[in-house]
Parts: structure tokens; C-alpha cells; sequence
């Protein structure tokens, strides 16, 4: 059978001591004109001016059917609960399920591919894992941007909170910085930090 669809898939968010981790699921067609949205490349290696720039062409090209797209965030409860591995596993399930659903493809008639050591559900018989894909695949660079944006954002959003403004989440996003560690051994944790990720820090009273 010729694939006439094909899935990038990508997370971000994996190792922040704070904030949910964001599972990006993007589906277009095998011939999708990749200029219709330039610059396209890994979200690690561009600015965040310009990730946010392909994100919002992205939601154009979505509202135009020219895409399926789907982010999926458990939280860091979800995260302590059943373990990173487990939680971005399901979230990659339900995210290639919902893009599939929308665009009315059957699991056999797309290509998945997905980034470093990810895995899709095994009825998925067309997968592919690639060392580096965001930066080699372009549908996999668009899943990373449209994971790092709708995380960004969140963290950007809570970090107005009350609860949240003593750890400044809009600055570092919730990564282990020795600002927010700091303010972590000062405050202690708050609801959307990963317990199981800040065991070494020492509250200071």
C-alpha cells in the first residue's frame, strides 16, 4: 500500500523540574508543499520570535484542513503519578488517534515518524524513529514547534498566578536553572512542580 499520509511526532518538556510535558502530533499529506510554511526546522534551533511566526501559519493551514495537528500536555501530577515515559507513551496514542480521526485515515495508511527514542502504538505498522528527526524531518520540526509553543505559552500564562510568580516560570519555562532551583529551595514546591524531580533540592527555611 502507498502511503498517501504521513505523522510527525515530538515532546517537549521532558526534563523541566516544572509544568506539564507537551506531545506535538502533526499530520499532512505525503505531498504536503512544505512552502506554504517555511522555516520549518527543529524548535531547539530557532528563535522563539520565529517559532511562534510558524505556529500561528500552522493554525492557518489547520483551520484550512491543509493540516492536522494535536498537543497533548500532562501534568506534572500525571508526570509524579505514572512516570514521564508513561504518560508522553498515551498522550502520543490519544494525539495520533485524534489527527487520524479528523483527517478519516486508518492506522495503515499513514507513515509515523517520530523523534530520538520515541515508539508509537504498535498497530501503527509504519513507523519510523529518527536520532535527531526534528532537525532531518520536516513534519517532525512542526510537531516540536507546535509541543514548545503551546508549552511556552502555558508556563508564560500560569506564571502570572499568584501561587507561581516567587519561581518566574515565564523566564526559564520550569527548566532546573539556578534561579528557579534557588527559588525552589526557598519556596518550596508548588502544584506544578514534578516531586519526583526536585528530590535533591533542599527546602531553606
Amino acid at each position: 500500500m502507498k502511503m498517501k499520509w504521513v505523522v510527525g511526532i515530538d515532546e517537549a518538556g521532558r526534563g523541566p523540574l516544572a509544568g506539564p510535558v507537551s506531545v506535538g502530533v502533526v499530520l499532512v499529506p505525503i505531498d504536503f508543499d512544505w512552502n506554504l510554511i517555511p522555516g520549518v526546522n527543529d524548535s531547539k534551533k530557532l528563535s522563539a520570535k520565529k517559532r511562534e511566526s510558524i505556529y500561528e501559519r500552522a493554525l492557518e493551514l489547520a483551520a484550512a484542513e491543509k493540516l492536522q495537528y494535536s498537543v497533548l500536555m500532562p501534568s506534572a501530577k500525571a508526570i509524579d503519578k505514572k512516570g514521564i515515559a508513561v504518560v508522553i507513551r498515551t498522550a502520543m496514542a490519544k494525539g495520533l488517534a485524534s489527527v487520524c480521526a479528523a483527517a478519516q485515515v486508518g492506522v495503515l495508511e499513514v507513515s509515523v515518524k517520530l523523534d530520538g527514542s520515541l515508539y508509537a502504538p504498535v498497530e501503527y505498522i509504519h513507523q519510523e524513529t529518527i536520532i535527531k528527526g526534528d532537525a532531518k524531518e520536516k513534519v517532525i520540526g512542526l510537531a516540536s514547534i507546535m509541543a514548545k509553543v503551546t508549552r511556552d505559552r502555558y508556563m508564560e500564562k500560569i506564571a502570572q498566578k499568584p501561587a507561581f510568580k516567587p519561581y518566574d516560570f515565564a523566564r526559564h519555562k520550569g527548566y532546573g536553572t539556578l534561579a528557579h532551583r534557588t527559588a525552589i529551595a526557598k519556596n518550596g514546591l508548588s502544584t506544578e512542580h514534578r516531586a519526583t524531580y526536585c528530590r535533591n533540592i533542599r527546602r531553606v527555611v
